[in-house]
């Protein structure tokens, strides 16, 4: 059986589950995109490369694996940083990237698009994922893409596949299924794991478990369910890890984040006498930059690829073979539901003639979100409020909440609702928005339908907290204006409740198009995470 190294590719993404490709065309991809065009995937072309790319990363993250397409040289050094952010954040997107053909490289070394020799580009990449071949070989073409699509399954981080032009339409003949080795976990490491931690369970007074982001990486979020019901602890999530439970759970603490969270949250993960982590990273964002106050002597931390109780180290464990294993050794529940906090509400909403602030638009929204709509957050104030906010799916927030990189949330967005079909909630601050907020144009193109909430408070608000100066003004943009531009797209600047409330009400019933709601809000007036947040760091930046 044969076919070519091109028609392979789009084979194999097919089958992996991919239905969308994301990008921009330039000459060196072309040939392989004619090939997507009459496929049965769909092309979905974006503004800029690396919303391409940060649209890939949240399809991903909602359907299992993205996919991007760009040129060489200018087309895939523009998605260096979205994918470093997917590498970051584990999150499965396949990087595809044209080159100029192999004759050429060979006989014309002054082509277009060139910053060097041309095995840089694939040197860059090597750094930002988990494999990452050149398809030159028709040999070797229908390894290397199995390779790296197995391989971005199983560490759940991007791979780079480089197509030189003159490639595509070469013909390979498909040898047998090969069979990629996956020694899994070792068992006897596996086993003692498990009744150590059984073991310090049975005995814990005030357990609690802390969920992070690697859940939600490796689809682990019914183990997760299941747990907590054979358990019955207090769960919070880390920010990385928010919504890997239903916030609506009745075990559901809320965001663990140090001295930035919430402090009922923050005492009972503390003061817990066992603390179960599973899945995260702890890192300086997950820690509130370090001011969570966790002892190793109470925690039992289970990641992809080991166990740690206590003291011990169990090396060569999966985190989903360590759930599979933990569940049915742990007794039957003997407890009623612990008792957890009421997300922030905004009663009385909307009063008259009353100013937006930050903390009554979260909880406006938490009083009124739809259960079927996620939540896309940008980085900056609208990321530390949504701390507070309960969304409804179960993985159903996402954001860049580790690599915090700004831009992220309004292409993210094209391919959240993409990949999962539910109607995406953007919040993003006025100078992310600038960034990458032309994406827009493309969910009204592609007929979508996402609100976007624009925390317009005329700058970088994270940095004014951490260290202010006429550096962290932007030009102010007339929001309300871009439905002229855009479209088709509903469009409001508003500045009080009533105002909102409207605009809210309207984004809820007319879903035919986009909705963009700019809210003015304070310079002053930050979410109480972000202030929080903004003292610490701000010590820091003046030496303090």
């Amino acid at each position: 059986m044969s076919t070519s190294i091109g028609q392979y590719l789009l084979q194999r993404l097919h089958e992996e589950g991919v239905r969308h490709v994301f990008g921009v065309p330039g000459d060196y991809i072309l040939r392989w995109y004619q090939q997507l065009a009459h496929s049965e995937l769909t092309q979905v072309g974006t503004t800029r490369e690396d919303n391409a790319a940060f649209a890939a990363d949240a399809y991903a993250r909602v359907h299992g694996l993205g996919a991007l397409a760009v040129t060489y040289g200018v087309g895939a050094l523009s998605v260096v940083n979205a994918v470093a952010g997917a590498a970051a954040e584990s999150s499965p997107v396949v990087v595809i990237s044209g080159a100029p053909g192999v004759i050429e490289q060979r006989e014309h070394p002054l082509l277009h698009h060139r910053f060097g020799p041309y095995h840089f580009q694939r040197e860059i990449f090597e750094r930002l994922t988990c494999y990452c071949a050149v398809l030159d070989d028709p040999l070797l073409a229908a390894r290397q893409i199995d390779r790296a699509l197995a391989a971005a399954r199983r560490y759940s981080k991007p791979v780079y596949l480089e197509l030189p032009r003159d490639r595509v339409d070469t013909v390979i003949h498909l040898q047998p299924e090969c069979v990629f080795d996956d020694d899994g976990s070792d068992p006897d490491a596996l086993a003692e794991a498990v009744a150590e931690t059984v073991a310090l369970l049975a005995g814990a007074e005030r357990g609690a478990v802390l969920a992070g982001v690697e859940l939600h990486r490796y689809r682990q979020q019914d183990a997760l369910a299941a747990l907590v019901e054979r358990l019955r602890w207090p769960v919070a999530a880390t920010l990385s890890g928010k919504s890997v439970l239903s916030e609506q759970h009745p075990a559901y603490l809320g965001v663990y984040e140090g001295a930035m969270g919430a402090e009922y949250a923050r005492n009972v993960i503390e003061d817990a006498d066992i603390l179960l982590l599973l899945g995260s990273a702890l890192n300086d964002v997950d820690l509130g930059v370090f001011t969570a106050r966790l002892d190793p002597r109470h925690m039992i931390q289970a990641r992809n690829d080991e166990v740690c109780v206590r003291h011990h180290r169990y090396p060569n464990i999966r985190l989903a073979d360590f759930l599979s294993a933990l569940i049915p050794a742990l007794q039957a529940p003997q407890r009623d539901w612990p008792a957890h906090s009421l997300p922030l509400s905004a009663p009385g909403f909307p009063e008259p003639g009353d100013a937006m602030t930050v903390s009554r638009l979260i909880g406006r929204l938490n009083d009124t979100l739809p259960d079927d709509m996620l939540v896309v957050s940008d980085t900056g104030d609208c990321l530390f409020a949504s701390l507070e906010l309960r969304t409804h799916p179960r993985t159903g927030f996402l954001a860049s909440a580790y690599y915090t990189t700004m831009g992220f949330a309004v292409p993210a967005a094209l391919g959240a609702q993409l990949g999962s079909g539910l109607r995406p909630l953007v919040l993003v601050g006025d100078g992310a928005f600038q960034m990458t907020g032309m994406e827009l144009s493309t969910a009204a193109w592609k007929g979508l339908n996402p609100v976007v909430i624009v925390f317009d408070n005329g700058g970088y608000s994270t940095e004014r907290f951490i260290l202010d100066g006429p550096f962290n003004d932007i030009a102010p943009w007339r929001l309300d204006a871009l439905a002229d531009v855009f479209g088709p797209l509903y469009a409001f600047t508003i500045g009080d409740e009533q105002a909102f409330d409207a605009a809210w009400q309207h984004a809820l019933a007319h879903k035919d198009r986009p909705t963009l709601i700019a809210v003015k809000l304070a310079a002053d007036d930050p979410s109480s995470a972000m202030r929080r947040l903004g003292e610490s760091l701000g010590k820091t930046v003046k030496g303090g």
